[in-house]
C-alpha cells in the first residue's frame, strides 16, 4: 500500500503512466477518497504524456484521520453566514501543504494541478500560494470562496449535512451515500448500479463523517480567495456541469472571471460528479491545460 510522510501527516496514494513523464496531481473533493478517480479515467488522463498522482487527503480515504478532533459543521456554517471567525483544526492551506508535500516525497519540483469540487478550492490555493509550483491548474465544479456564487440547491445541502453525521450499520451507511449521489450527479445518465458498486467500496475501504465534518470547517475558516486569484498566472481552464446543484455554475464562472486568461468551458448537463459519459470532455480541458504549460 504506497504511503508517504507528508506535512506531519500520512497519505495515501497511487500512480498511473510512466515515472519520466511530467505529473499531474488529482485533488480530491469534500469526503471524496482518491479512487472517486476511476482507474480507467486516471488511465486516460496519463494518455496525454502524464503520470497521474492522485491520492486521500487527510481526513478521508486511507491518508492520516485526526481522531479525536472536535469541529462542528454546523456551528461553522452559523459563523460563516453570519460573517463570524471559523475556528477550524486546519485549513484549505493546510490541505494544499499536503499535497505538495506528497510531491515532495516523490521528488517532484512542480506538477499540473487538478481539483475537483473542494478539491478544485485546494488546487486555487495551491496555485496561489505556491506558484513556482504548478505547471497549470485545472478546476472543476468549484468555486472562489465567496458568498454569492456557488450556492448548493437547499436540498443538497441537508444531503450533504446528513453524511457528516454518523450512521451505525453498513446499509444505512450506503443507502445515505447513495441517496446524496442521487441529489448531486447527473440525472440524465446516473447508473443506479454503478453508484451502488462505487458507495460500497468507498464505505468499506473508509467511513469517517467525522473527518468529512473537519473538511467542510476548514472550507468555510478558509474564507475568499477573491483576492488573490486575479495574481494566478498559471495555465488554467475551468470545467463546470451547468447542471451542478451542489455548487452553482456561477461558482466556475467566477472563478474564470477573476484567473487572468484562463478559459471556461461548460459541461451541457453534467451534475457534481464525473461520469463515464463525461470524461471525454474533461480529459479534452486538462489536455488543453496541460499543452498550455510551458515546458
Amino acid at each position: 500500500m504506497p504511503m508517504t510522510s507528508a506535512n506531519g501527516i500520512e497519505l495515501y496514494f497511487d500512480t498511473f503512466g510512466k515515472d519520466t513523464d511530467p505529473t499531474l496531481l488529482l485533488v480530491p473533493g469534500l469526503g471524496a477518497q482518491c479512487v472517486g478517480f476511476d482507474e480507467p479515467l486516471c488511465q486516460q488522463i496519463a494518455a496525454l504524456g502524464v503520470r497521474v498522482v492522485r491520492y486521500d487527503n487527510r481526513d478521508v480515504g486511507l491518508s492520516t484521520h485526526l481522531d479525536g478532533v472536535e469541529a462542528d459543521a454546523m456551528a461553522a456554517v452559523a459563523a460563516a453566514m453570519a460573517d463570524q471567525p471559523v475556528d477550524a483544526p486546519y485549513t484549505l492551506s493546510d490541505m494544499a501543504a499536503d499535497g505538495l508535500a506528497l510531491l515532495d516525497s516523490l521528488g517532484v519540483d512542480d506538477a499540473h494541478i487538478v481539483g475537483t469540487s473542494m478539491g478544485g478550492m485546494i488546487a486555487q490555493t495551491m496555485t496561489i500560494e505556491h506558484p513556482e509550483r504548478v505547471r497549470s491548474l485545472t478546476s472543476v465544479f468549484s468555486t472562489t470562496g465567496e458568498k454569492d456564487v456557488g450556492s448548493p440547491d437547499p436540498e443538497v445541502l441537508v444531503g450533504l449535512m446528513g453524511i457528516m453525521t454518523l450512521s451505525e450499520d453498513r446499509a444505512s451507511r450506503v443507502a445515505q451515500g447513495i441517496e446524496l449521489a442521487r441529489l448531486i450527479g447527473t440525472r440524465s445518465v446516473f447508473d443506479e448500479h454503478r453508484v451502488r458498486a462505487r458507495t460500497e467500496m468507498f464505505v468499506d475501504r473508509a467511513y469517517d463523517p467525522a473527518g468529512t465534518g473537519r473538511q467542510m470547517v476548514a472550507i468555510l475558516a478558509s474564507g475568499s480567495r477573491a483576492d488573490e486569484l486575479p495574481g494566478i498566472t498559471a495555465p488554467t481552464i475551468v470545467l463546470h456541469g451547468d447542471a451542478d446543484p451542489l455548487i452553482n455554475i456561477s461558482g466556475g464562472v467566477r472563478t474564470a472571471e477573476l484567473v487572468p486568461g484562463s478559459e471556461f468551458r461548460a459541461l451541457d448537463g453534467m451534475g457534481h460528479d464525473l461520469p463515464p459519459q463525461y470524461w471525454d470532455r474533461v480529459v479534452d480541458g486538462i489536455g488543453s491545460a496541460v499543452a498550455a504549460a510551458p515546458t
